[in-house]
């Protein structure tokens, strides 16, 4: 379920190679930085460059909207991803990481888990709940 993960699907009008491509390059303000993203072969490179754009007015408040609209593309539009998310039944979903804070759990588990909770709003919107 790794937004590292290449499943290339199509969202914003461009096919992506993953995830991480799609929301980094969601980021920017400016059209060469991202096409650049666009263009990246590995996802941990389009994650440092998107370290380093020009952002986009209002990021902050987009961010989980836009997390969430590519991680839903990707899930629909590959069956083998959304059924090992459905697999996952009624589990809390943690995105452990111990770096962000915002995304991922956190050193010390204190972190918010918005990927973990985009990813449990996805698969309780395909159960249909």
């Amino acid at each position: 379920m790794s937004n590292y993960w290449k499943a290339r699907f199509f969202i914003y009008g461009r096919w992506w190679p993953t995830v991480e491509h799609a929301y980094q390059a969601q980021k920017c303000s400016n059209q060469a930085e991202y096409d650049q993203i666009h263009q990246t072969v590995k996802a941990n490179d389009a994650r440092l460059l998107g370290q380093k754009v020009k952002m986009r007015a209002n990021w902050d408040e987009d961010k989980f909207r836009v997390m969430y609209e590519c991680c839903l593309a990707k899930f629909l539009q590959h069956k083998d991803l959304r059924d090992q998310l459905m697999a996952t039944g009624d589990e809390e979903l943690i995105e452990d990481s111990p770096v962000d804070w915002y995304w991922g759990c956190g050193a010390d588990g204190t972190g918010q888990n918005q990927l973990g909770k985009v990813l449990m709003r996805i698969r309780s919107e395909l159960k249909g709940e």
